[in-house]
């Protein structure tokens, strides 16, 4: 398939590409112009029906049911390689689908794929059980065995990333899946189907359906042949699909809406918190559920930090994501932009002062936005309480460690957090108080393949990443021999 082909999508259903069963299409834009660039199949419930069953007939019929996880691993490793030797083409494709700047697509979104495989790889070849001791006269022992069908529903913000997330360690295990990627930003999702299929995974094996989440969002959630839902979103958008998994009883793993708190202590290195802060809420244009939009500042520090943002922030590059040169690109859709848009108008009415940004950027027809740092609100102010999405920045002053993490953890949110402190002590102690499914110490999103990720609270449950993802596509079976 032609990288104009994977432009111009077709579904991928049971090994082969396809049009929607009523012919239905989908524009996708180009954020950086607000331009159509082409043109994806639109799925109904139907195409949802067809998918379900092909994954269901290659999970218990099929060849992936016979396959061992020495041959899975190789697969993935298959994988990985390919994702290699066509990284300039998936750079381009998260570029043009999400605004993603080159510079920082293939070191952040195509290496830790790959790295997801290869971790995933090694990790299908420990599904090992366990033998129990037991004053039963029997030999009891555990096997591990797959769900079965997993339906991996994913946003906008990561495709590529977001989607290996769920599909790797699904497949590691011996699930099979059908992926809804989000309606704007289907295409990585596609072009992944292929290199799979290329790789060895046989058909049936992984299904790709786009649309929309109203209709085959909707329909893949409720569908009975699914056994599994694994969705990262937004919150009120996981409540509903927990709600939907619940009344069904199938297991979930919800990685929902993040709004972390980064602290900065008054014994902070200045210069590399600076750089952490930054980082933690531009990145990805602010569109990062593990993001740190919230900053919090000891009082001695306030004024320094407070104006180190103002000369640095305003001369952070943005522009077109094809430019080398470009750190922050567009938002990946206009409605984005006009939400960040509400909250820096809410934040001027609660007393909020700019410190800069605080408007769009008129560049080339896309959607864009200037990094914005707003000082002066208070703690229950809803700008700083609500997850904006967007490249936004509140700061707040604490006087001491104990009001530092209430502030940390005044929020319904608690998937990430973060720590600037040169005391080793403290760091430890102050992590182990912060309500966050991960804390970094001395930087910001330090993510790696062997390290779970997940919230609590409103961030939602489960974990991606590390053995304890695998572990959750899985179920446990005990088997009891008599020996009588």
């Amino acid at each position: 398939m032609s990288p104009q082909e994977i432009e111009d999508g077709l579904l991928f259903i049971g090994g082969r590409w396809r049009e929607a069963a009523d012919g239905a299409r989908r524009e996708v834009v180009d954020p950086s112009t607000g331009r159509a660039v082409g043109t994806v199949a639109e799925a109904d419930a139907a195409d949802v029906d067809a998918a379900v069953a092909a994954a269901r007939e290659a999970f218990e019929t099929g060849p992936w049911a016979a396959t061992s996880g020495r041959e899975r691993a190789r697969i993935l490793h298959r994988v990985a390689g390919l994702i290699r030797e066509n990284a300039d083409e998936l750079v381009r494709l998260e570029s043009l689908d999400v605004g993603k700047p080159v510079a920082l697509c293939r070191p952040v979104d195509v290496m830790t794929a790959v790295e997801q495989y290869e971790y995933c790889a090694g990790l299908a070849q420990t599904l090992d059980g366990a033998t129990r001791d037991t004053p039963l006269n029997a030999f009891a022992y555990t096997r591990r065995e797959p769900l079965g069908v997993v339906a991996a529903i994913t946003p906008f913000n990561f495709p590529l990333i977001l989607s290996s997330t769920k599909i790797a360690p699904a497949l590691a295990a011996g699930n099979t899946v059908v992926h809804k990627p989000a309606e704007d930003t289907p295409l990585s999702a596609l072009f992944m189907a292929q290199l799979l299929q290329q790789a060895g995974v046989p058909a049936g094996v992984l299904n790709v359906v786009t649309g929309s989440g109203q209709v085959a969002g909707e329909a893949l959630l409720g569908h009975p042949g699914v056994d599994k839902i694994a969705f990262t979103g937004s919150t009120g958008v996981g409540r509903h699909a927990a709600a939907v998994a619940g009344r069904a009883l199938k297991p979930v793993t919800m990685e929902l809406g993040g709004n972390a708190a980064h602290i900065v202590f008054e014994d902070a290195d200045v210069e590399k918190a600076i750089g952490a802060i930054i980082k933690g809420f531009v990145f990805n244009t602010g569109q990062f559920c593990m993001g740190g939009p919230r900053l919090l500042v000891a009082r001695p520090l306030y004024d320094t930090i407070v104006g180190a943002l103002a000369q640095a922030v305003p001369g952070i590059p943005v522009g077109d994501p094809r430019d080398p040169a470009t750190v922050v690109g567009p938002m990946a859709a206009v409605r984005h932009v006009e939400k960040v848009e509400e909250y820096v108008a809410l934040a001027r009415k609660e007393g909020g002062r700019i410190v800069c940004g605080g408007e769009p950027l008129n560049l080339n027809g896309g959607y864009y936005y200037r990094p914005t740092v707003i000082a002066g609100l208070a703690p229950d102010s809803r700008v700083v309480q609500e997850e904006i999405f967007g490249p936004v920045l509140t700061v707040q002053p604490f006087d001491t460690e104990d009001e530092a993490v209430a502030l940390a953890n005044s929020t319904v949110y608690g998937l990430a957090a973060g720590v600037q402190t040169t005391s080793l002590a403290r760091a430890h102690r102050v992590a182990d108080r912060l309500q966050a499914g991960i804390v970094w110490i001395n930087d910001w999103a330090m993510l790696d393949p062997a390290v779970p990720f997940g919230g609590v609270k409103d961030s939602g449950y489960g974990r991606e990443y590390g053995p304890e993802a695998l572990a959750s596509y899985t179920r446990t079976k005990s088997v009891v021999v008599s020996l009588d």
